[in-house]
């Protein structure tokens, strides 16, 4: 039989690791079950530096979990890593402000604040994994998402330059559509090397936005394509679903990664993407309101499916216009609506279809 001194031996061997993360470096600490510090120790963000990192930690005794500040960005390696290695990793939220206030700032404090999250459970979150499908999206996404803005940008620079050009100028364009103004932008002559004319240095700039502005588009465009072409391979079930386009089809893969199975219940998908009701409920009042937390892009994805439905859906039609006859308001019925999108969504993400 196994003695109750070789249990608490046992016990006392199950270590909690913290982990804040940094561009150029890692420190790590340790503490027991009962969080009492053991060690704590700095390591290089290098991928040698976390191969070190996870000998010395797993050296140190049994690991029972690691909490990592910063798991999607400077400690996405990290959790790989550490995930690949079969250690139970969580997310880790920085201190907040009364903590630190009280603590302290320091990279070790943080280390530790992260080793004691993880251990009473206050970090219970599992990481989105980095190496599928759905990161190679997001990194398309988020340069698509780049090339949009700057594109929007160059069109109200543009438009603005000519508003405030001199007089031919202005005239020549101001009543062309989109399309021919920046056809003509682009005809305009380049600058020579010597001094340039006011008219000159005015075309010269309306040139230079406008062929940006194509550049801009043509590569929104490719991106675009290659966004399509992953989201049609990883989850067709969502662009199957009326209302689903490609736009917030990567969206809400994004916001649920490449291991949709951290993400328990249809519930706690609808805490993330902020469309769970929130109780507003006070005496003889029992109500509830929109919430305002979660992955607000995500959010908006199910903002958009909505309106998508209700434009162009009878069912959902059907459904809006029942629930105004209960007294329902239209701030109510789209809450409702992104509530039952999000447990619709969350069952084709829950269950990948690869192409």
């Amino acid at each position: 039989m196994t003695s109750m001194t070789e249990n608490l031996l046992d016990v006392s061997a199950r270590i909690f690791v913290g982990v804040d993360t940094h561009k150029d470096t890692h420190h790590v600490a340790l503490i027991d079950h009962l969080g009492r510090d053991l060690d704590d120790r700095e390591f290089a963000s290098t991928a040698a530096g976390v191969t070190e990192l996870i000998a010395w930690i797993t050296a140190a005794g049994a690991v029972e979990r690691v909490g990592v500040e910063g798991t999607g960005s400077y400690g996405s390696t990290l959790a790989t890593a550490l995930h690949n290695a079969d250690v139970e990793v969580v997310d880790v939220d920085r201190p907040d402000r009364r903590s630190r206030r009280a603590q302290g700032k320091s990279d070790p404090v943080d280390a530790r604040s992260a080793a004691r999250a993880a251990l009473t459970g206050k970090a219970t979150t599992t990481p989105k994994a980095h190496d599928g499908n759905v990161e190679a999206i997001r990194f398309l996404h988020n340069a698509r998402h780049s090339c949009v803005k700057s594109r929007a940008e160059a069109i109200t620079q543009l438009k603005s330059m000519i508003v405030n050009a001199p007089d031919s100028i202005r005239t020549e364009l101001r009543d062309l559509t989109d399309a021919v103004l920046l056809a003509t932008c682009r005809g305009f002559a380049p600058a020579t090397h010597r001094v340039l004319t006011l008219d000159e240095a005015v075309q010269n700039a309306l040139r230079t936005i406008a062929i940006r502005i194509d550049s801009l588009t043509t590569e929104e465009r490719d991106l675009a394509k290659h966004i399509e072409a992953l989201v049609a391979e990883h989850a067709p079930q969502l662009l199957a679903r009326f209302g689903i386009g490609v736009d917030t089809a990567a969206q809400l893969l994004i916001t649920v990664g490449d291991n949709p199975d951290r993400i328990t219940t249809e519930a706690a998908f609808a805490h993330l993407c902020g469309v769970a009701p929130i109780q507003a409920s006070s005496g003889r009042t029992h109500r509830h309101r929109l919430n305002r937390g979660g992955d607000r892009q995500a959010n908006r994805a199910l903002y958009i499916i909505a309106l998508v439905r209700l434009r162009s859906d009878e069912r959902t039609k059907r459904y809006r216009d029942r629930r105004l006859a209960e007294g329902k308001t239209p701030r109510e019925i789209m809450r409702c609506l992104k509530r039952a999108i999000a447990r619709e969504v969350f069952g084709l993400l829950a269950h990948p279809q690869h192409g």
